[in-house]
């Protein structure tokens, strides 16, 4: 089973990181029975259940973009007044 990203993990909610956490387990148990058919639907699923822990990464991310933009705009006026 690929596991998803620390990152990830970390923005599940509560119900789908218990759901993830038993799900990784269902397909890690089906590999070892070597039934990679049903293992496969399984971290379909997984993929499907963190998708929105991807997007709340993104939105992090794009938080941190504009914050960085404000920042820097700012020292460019501070800088401009002190001209």
């Amino acid at each position: 089973m690929r596991h998803c990203s620390v990152q990830v993990r970390g923005l599940l909610t509560r119900d789908e990181l218990d759901r993830y956490n038993a799900l990784i387990e269902v397909g890690s148990y089906l590999e070892s029975q070597t039934r990679y058919d049903l293992a496969y639907t399984v971290q379909k699923e997984i993929d499907l259940l963190i998708m929105p822990a991807i997007e709340r990464l993104k939105e992090k991310g794009r938080q941190r973009d504009r914050a960085t933009e404000e920042y820097l705009a700012s020292k460019q006026t501070q800088t401009d007044e002190e001209e």
